[in-house]
């Protein structure tokens, strides 16, 4: 299985503000349909809830205790464990999109990360990617652009055998 993680982080590893992406740069969402489409996608209830619908041309997974989420459209997961039991043949690249806590849980079995570095702070924000050991990761630097006057960078990180 391999488990890929994408956000869009701050220089403090900001991620959002009450529920919202604090950044929301065109060419950075293209980047991630880009990188994501034709494949799972996983994430957490309350990031699922702060989409617009059900993201199309990706298989969407929830993973929440609330099992009251009513979609047909979506899988839905008690549990990493319960959804990791499910998917432990799969061969194909799956991504992680969030929140936080989703984030933390995967970290450590991901085996990439697809990150766009924003030369910003936000000192608003409450949600926050975890914090990862950058020298367990080969890095590389995928694009640099600038946007709405501000500048950022794709990163690949991958884990080190």
């Amino acid at each position: 299985m391999n488990i890929n993680l994408i956000a869009a982080i701050g220089k403090n590893n900001e991620l959002g503000i009450n529920g919202d992406l604090i950044w929301k740069l065109p060419s950075d969402m293209k980047f991630f349909k880009n990188i994501t489409m034709g494949h799972p996608i996983v994430m957490g209830r309350k990031t699922f809830e702060s989409l617009p619908k059900v993201l199309p041309g990706r298989k969407n997974i929830v993973i929440s205790r609330n099992t009251d989420i009513l979609n047909k459209e979506i899988e839905l997961y008690k549990s990493i464990k319960e959804f990791l039991l499910v998917y432990s043949n799969y061969n194909e690249e799956i991504f992680v999109i969030g929140g936080a806590s989703i984030y933390q849980q995967f970290i450590d079995i991901a085996t990439k990360m697809y990150l766009t570095e924003i030369d910003e702070v936000e000192p608003n924000a409450n949600v926050f990617f975890p914090r990862f050991e950058k020298d367990e990761w080969n890095c590389e630097k995928l694009s640099e652009l600038e946007e709405q006057n501000i500048k950022y960078r794709h990163v690949l990180y991958k884990r080190k055998v």
